[in-house]
């Protein structure tokens, strides 16, 4: 909205709006250091439901604020909601007479506890709608559900989603798509595969401008193509094929068997006629029977 009004022009001025900014931005005077929220305050009550009524259109919160009062910032586009002064939801303001906005993060904790309300909540059409919901998710979601049940599966899908609380939504799909290349169905999996993916694309010291690197030859980049595309290894499969397989790339442990001797003479041999007498027994301190 902000890029459409710079590029506008009033009436028959030849320099947009925009421009004419960028030359009496130098006139004008710094931003104060403390923000200042241009939007008007309210103070509605979570419902049930974990949804707030905003006039006249409804927006989720996280499902642990019900029945708590927060504080709203109602301002031209968007709806931020706080607690205190800490933000917990975010949205695009609905302009539409009983209209709502639902973030299907907000009810992940409660959809944990009952997976079979998700196929049809109005959250998970809301994210397919725009696109959080992705393709990637739907195969994940669908092997899932084939190989666990309705129930598990949709719980292990709900732990692939809390993932996007702390990666990115580019690592997740990344992490999903190499779990459902080899059928894994286990949002650990997602995980690995995720963190894997952030390592790979992350720049490191030696390949940054200051430490040149020697140029691989074309048979070398071809191994190294190789190892990059195999994404995840199932170890029980693996195993089961071969149970001296070198799991994980690790050399075969060649180290002796460490010897027991000392341990077993701290053990002895106790036969039937042995006798240890009990320090703490009254009959062998010689107290009268």
């Amino acid at each position: 909205m902000d890029a459409a009004d710079d590029r506008r022009r009033i009436s028959s001025r030849i320099r947009t709006v925009g421009e004419d900014f960028a030359t009496e931005r130098e006139n004008l005077a710094p931003l104060p250091v403390e923000g200042f929220d241009p939007g008007l305050m309210l103070n509605p009550m979570v419902d049930r439901s974990a949804m707030i009524t905003v006039r006249m259109a409804r927006y989720s919160v996280p499902a642990r604020f019900i029945h708590r009062r927060v504080r709203v910032s109602l301002r031209a586009s968007e709806v931020v909601v706080f607690d205190g002064r800490l933000q917990i939801a975010r949205h695009p303001r609905v302009i539409t007479r009983g209209g709502q906005s639902v973030n299907l993060d907000h009810y992940l904790e409660v959809l944990k506890g009952k997976p079979g309300a998700l196929p049809g909540s109005t959250a998970l059409a809301q994210a397919r709608e725009s696109g959080a919901f992705t393709p990637a998710h739907e195969a994940f979601w669908a092997n899932a559900r084939r190989r666990l049940g309705d129930a598990v599966g949709t719980r292990e899908l709900i732990d692939v989603l809390l993932l996007h609380r702390a990666m990115a939504a580019d690592e997740v799909e990344a992490g999903l798509l190499a779990a459902v290349s080899v059928g894994a169905v286990s949002a650990d999996v997602v995980a690995v595969e995720a963190r894997l993916h952030t390592t790979r694309a992350a720049p490191t010291g030696a390949s940054s401008d200051r430490h040149p690197v020697a140029q691989r030859s074309d048979g070398e980049r071809r191994d190294v193509d190789t190892k990059r595309s195999r994404k995840v290894v199932s170890l029980t499969e693996r195993l089961l094929l071969d149970p001296a397989a070198v799991i994980a790339g690790l050399p075969p442990d060649t180290r002796p068997l460490p010897s027991m001797e000392k341990y077993q003479q701290l053990l002895g041999r106790r036969t039937g006629t042995d006798h240890h007498p009990d320090p703490m027994s009254p009959y062998e301190s010689g107290a009268p029977r």
